[in-house]
């Protein structure tokens, strides 16, 4: 990891993902049979676990072209950038790297997010992680759209063809908003660095088009505010913040909607929050403005 980056300060920062859904599944509900999660009110729901699950198998995949090219721009050991939450994991291995000191130095999720393996009495070399995600919320409710799906093939004995009955269920379109923070005092204990949240912030814009599905083949995100406060205590309310950047449906917000048209998009903050904190970043702006032959190598 680069030192020069690395050792500079943790901005203390409030972040807001807009997300579009378009006829796919964001994030599915195991216990209604993988519907796309879904409140009493109607509202779709992302979870932040699925969204952290993104990021996590970018950095994991140290052969795809997305840690290929950040790793490189960022000056990244793939040592220093391994995954705690991992299919096959070592439990032994991991408390044994707890207990020796090497954990901070491996696990790029744990110094971020923090890790759960502290709840069994282990050293409390990490606990809580640097940046937090909270749960994704839909603007306005959303309409589910379920149907069979079928396989020329079948897969049962005795069996000519496949069927999948509401095995295909999608979220017709909706725009999500998912809050998250970035806090340093957490670095302290975490061992997360400038470098660790700057290779977050590059990750994502990146989460859902490199990690696209079939049943998730139209999720985006169109916004990714960051908010960097004036001071590492904090200068100004979240809630203020995030007020004021989530989107409004203009007619019949009770309603489903159609298409991206459908929303007012604030694209500023108010002239009292905007001099309190530093000036408004879109990550996904950037990704845009940066992809050049440098980035992709090409």
């Amino acid at each position: 990891m680069s030192a020069k980056n690395g050792k500079a300060p943790i901005a203390r920062a409030t972040g807001l993902l807009i997300i579009e859904v378009v006829n796919s599944n964001p994030n599915g509900d195991p216990d209604r049979e993988s519907d796309p999660r879904q409140r009493p009110d109607g509202r779709g729901e992302i979870s932040p676990v699925s969204f952290k699950r993104k990021l996590r198998d970018l950095v994991e995949e140290k052969s795809g072209p997305v840690w290929e090219v950040l790793s490189r721009k960022l000056d990244l050991r793939n040592e220093a950038c391994e995954i705690l939450e991992r299919r096959g994991r070592d439990r032994k291995t991991i408390e044994a790297e707890l207990g020796n000191g090497t954990f901070k130095e491996k696990y790029w999720d744990g110094r971020v997010f923090g890790n759960t393996f502290l709840e069994e009495g282990g050293s409390d070399t990490v606990k809580s992680g640097v940046a937090q995600f909270a749960l994704g919320l839909s603007v306005a409710p959303i309409a589910i759209e379920r149907m069979t799906n079928t396989n020329k093939a079948g897969v049962q004995g005795g069996k000519d063809r496949g069927m999948a009955p509401l095995g295909y269920r999608i979220v017709q379109h909706g725009v999500y908003c998912m809050p998250f923070f970035v806090n340093p005092t957490a670095a302290v204990k975490s061992g997360c660095t400038s470098t660790d949240i700057e290779l977050l912030y590059r990750l994502i814009p990146l989460a859902y088009s490199h990690t696209a599905s079939y049943v998730r083949p139209l999720v985006g995100i169109r916004h990714a505010w960051v908010i960097e406060h004036n001071n590492p205590l904090g200068s100004c309310s979240d809630f203020a913040v995030l007020d004021a950047l989530r989107p409004r449906k203009k007619q019949q917000p009770g309603q489903p909607s159609n298409s991206w048209d459908d929303y007012d998009v604030p694209a500023k903050l108010p002239e009292e929050l905007a001099a309190k904190v530093k000036p408004i970043r879109d990550l996904v702006e950037e990704f845009e403005n940066g992809l050049d032959s440098s980035t992709t190598g090409s």
